[in-house]
């Protein structure tokens, strides 16, 4: 799911940018090594972190150890950038690349610092439409950017790619892939695959209709273009009654991930439009589902889809990470994802056939899965007009976009988890442009099998089956980070970043507080030797906007972003 976020005055914004000061003016710049494609296939034993989930298999996995179990408890602050004023959530996962690190703010503005202390490189402030924020869903978040050759790219709410000189921050070409306030929007990371920059545009709650682009990385030029919900000539069109697919949603919302080996991009796809199921009879494709691109052309090798006829918000956009898992004694290349449907998949990354798929939250909306191997609808907690029902998971999932971490080692899967329930009611409901597009009311509540509600758990590939699990009154938002150390970092709403033990959970480390709730996810990364730890604070996102009385706790958390950047020995 992507909620309406009302236009922030520019004076917010200009008392947020101009608070950064630039001590990098007047001094040598660091050099910058240029990112060929090889180093992005070999992106796993890179120093730095060079896309958003740190590589293309999307595993969070740092193969760093000198921060580890013995030492963690000695992690001391660096240094912390000064505070950006913007109310809303700091979703940004940093990009470094030598000693730049490339960071991204709410509304989308771009800042390159060097890795090592601090310092402020360049700026750029991007000039969002007017009426970019008026159909946006849920907070105005900029995920990060991409890095090739030279060159960093960022995509933006108002449905651009820019691309800039790494080193200057000067923009090289500008191109726009769909108008602003009519439903459409970016928020996640750019991909590069081969010189293309691949991006996901749509609004699942406005019927905007997805697509996933890829652009020249030299020019900003088109290269091709694939619609998420398909026509009715299409292969998968006839899952859709006569002319939904046109305002069908299948918002396309996260970044991927890719396979080098096989040319295979593999991309999450959101939830259909309207919400309520019973207006559009049929599978849905390709809506709640797992594609597997040939990034070539842009083609659909094959499909998974976690939730047919979705009607709960079960977006299947969460990473698909890739990873190789031994099932009941039979290896498998794979893919597994914790999905918003409150199932823990592993699929055959092939052939697109289940290996298996666990419960890892209590669910009412899934009673199981089919000998073919798909989620069984729970019909009786299927809303209609005037029916309200009461079912689990809530529609934000029992994980939501946040970055889950896979840890080659210990062959675990650390999960960010949500625990909570739902009512919802169907009500009439028809399209137009730019404004929402549901069909239903619904209304988080607590789950009656969790006192807590949010944990992180430890997930056994092998099994699907949870090794432990740290249990907390407040939602777990913050994303997951794995390292060779043995450590796994990751924030929470009290504002403090923590240092698990990857295979106990137990607690080694806890910073300070970081000044407010933190929903993004650490980075860790090497410049000279030296093994430092990254998280943006930043209160906002979907809880916020969309949890009712079981946000309330959190209601003054205080906002604002900081760049906060942790190593041994300060």
């Amino acid at each position: 799911m992507k909620l309406k976020t009302s236009t922030l005055t520019s004076c917010l914004l200009g008392s947020a940018l101009l608070a950064l000061a630039i001590p990098g003016i007047g001094h040598a710049m660091p050099s910058y090594p240029p990112v060929t494609q090889s180093r992005l296939d070999n992106a796993a034993s890179s120093k730095g972190w060079l896309m958003f989930n740190r590589d293309y298999a999307g595993d969070d996995y740092a193969p760093y150890a000198a921060i580890n179990t013995s030492n963690v408890a000695s992690l001391k602050p660096v240094w912390t950038s000064p505070k950006v004023n913007i109310p809303h959530g700091f979703e940004n996962v940093p990009i470094i690349n030598g000693d730049y690190m490339f960071v991204t703010t709410p509304l989308d503005h771009l800042m390159a610092f060097d890795a090592k202390t601090g310092k402020l490189l360049w700026k750029y402030t991007y000039k969002l439409a007017g009426d970019a924020t008026k159909t946006i869903c849920c907070d105005v978040n900029n995920r990060g950017v991409a890095v090739y050759d030279d060159m960093v790219y960022m995509a933006t709410i108002d449905n651009h790619v820019v691309a800039f000189d790494a080193k200057t921050g000067k923009v090289a070409w500008n191109t726009a892939l769909y108008k602003p306030g009519v439903g459409y929007s970016i928020d996640e990371a750019p991909l590069i695959v081969d010189g293309k920059v691949v991006v996901g545009v749509g609004g699942g709650e406005y019927g905007a209709r997805g697509f996933i682009a890829a652009l020249d990385a030299k020019t900003g030029k088109l290269d091709w273009k694939l619609h998420t919900i398909p026509a009715p000539s299409q292969p998968g069109g006839k899952t859709w009654p006569a002319g939904a697919y046109k305002h069908g949603g299948g918002s396309p919302w996260m970044t991927g991930t890719y396979d080098p080996s096989t040319k295979t991009l593999f991309w999450g796809v959101g939830n259909p439009g309207p919400w309520l199921a019973s207006t559009r009879p049929g599978h849905n494709l390709y809506s709640d589902s797992l594609l597997a691109i040939d990034p070539s052309t842009g083609k659909i090798k094959w499909h998974y889809q976690y939730t047919r006829n979705d009607t709960w918000d079960y977006d299947g956009v969460n990473t698909p990470t890739l990873s190789n898992v031994t099932y009941k004694g039979k290896p498998y290349k794979a893919i597994v994802e914790a999905n918003r449907n409150g199932y823990f998949y592993a699929i055959n990354r092939e052939d697109g056939k289940l290996i298996y798929a666990k419960p890892f939250v209590h669910d009412t909306s899934i009673t199981g899965i089919s000998p073919g191997g798909h989620a069984i609808n729970n019909t009786a907690n299927q809303p209609g007009l005037d029916k309200q029902i009461t079912t689990c998971p809530s529609f934000l999932g029992g994980k939501n976009w946040w970055a889950a971490a896979v840890d080659p080692k210990t062959n675990m899967a650390y999960v960010p988890t949500l625990h909570a329930c739902m009512t919802m009611k169907g009500v009439p409901t028809s399209y137009a442009a730019g404004l929402p597009y549901l069909g239903e009311t619904f209304q988080m509540i607590p789950d009656p099998t969790s006192p807590d509600l949010g944990s992180v758990q430890a997930i056994d590939l092998s099994t699907g089956k949870q090794v432990w699990q740290y249990k907390t009154k407040a939602p777990w938002n913050g994303g997951m980070t794995a390292t060779a150390g043995g450590v796994v970092f990751s924030g929470g709403t009290n504002g403090k970043l923590y240092g698990f033990d990857a295979k106990t959970g137990k607690i080694l480390w806890t910073s300070a507080d970081l000044g407010s709730p933190i929903v993004a996810a650490p980075v860790s990364y090497e410049v000279d030797g030296k093994q430092y730890v990254a998280v943006w604070s930043g209160w906002g996102g979907v809880w916020p906007l969309w949890s009712g009385k079981l946000g309330a706790p959190l209601t003054k958390a205080p906002t604002g972003g900081q760049l906060h950047v942790f190593a041994l020995n300060g």
